[in-house]
């Protein structure tokens, strides 16, 4: 049974695409709207990973563009980003702190390469002022390789039965 629309939101980063096809898959079988955040400074090739490393590590700020989305609309919020150093994306902290209201459900997930999303996740507790209802943590050769339907579903069951489904 789907989560009728507006009442979940998905919200994602993705500097090479592994982040949004895990948020695409997420909001398809929530019936959610998907929110890209998208950063105005250009993440393209080695310096672009350069950059958003440096950026992950020291927990900076950067510029995004304005969301399309009030995040304020929905009942449960799916917040998705990739690990970059042992830290959320740059786009994705910008997001959350930009965004001070904390809404009544929240999830995370993360995308890696190979580093913990440990600190990643209790990060992004800690930035969001209250416990998930869920967690997900995502190898990204798992995601390409496809290999991920088993975790998506438990994470997707949980999300659903935070609604009472």
């Amino acid at each position: 049974m789907d989560i009728s629309p507006n009442r979940a939101l998905v919200v994602y980063y993705s500097r090479t695409g592994t982040t949004r096809s895990v948020a695409e898959e997420i909001a398809s079988c929530l019936a959610a709207d998907l929110e890209e955040v998208k950063a105005t400074r250009d993440r393209r090739g080695l310096w672009g990973w350069l950059v958003s490393a440096k950026e992950g590590v020291l927990g900076q700020l950067t510029s995004i563009q304005a969301p399309k989305y009030d995040p304020a609309d929905y009942e449960l919020l799916v917040i998705g980003t990739p690990v970059w150093g042992e830290n959320m994306s740059s786009p994705i902290r910008t997001y959350i702190k930009s965004h001070p209201t904390r809404f009544q459900k929240v999830a995370f997930f993360c995308t890696r390469q190979g580093s913990s999303s440990g600190k990643t996740l209790k990060e992004l507790e800690r930035l969001w002022g209250k416990p998930p209802v869920a967690v997900l943590d995502l190898k990204e050769k798992e995601v390409k390789e496809r290999r991920i339907k088993e975790e998506l579903d438990r994470f997707i069951d949980v999300l659903k039965e935070s609604f009472g489904r």
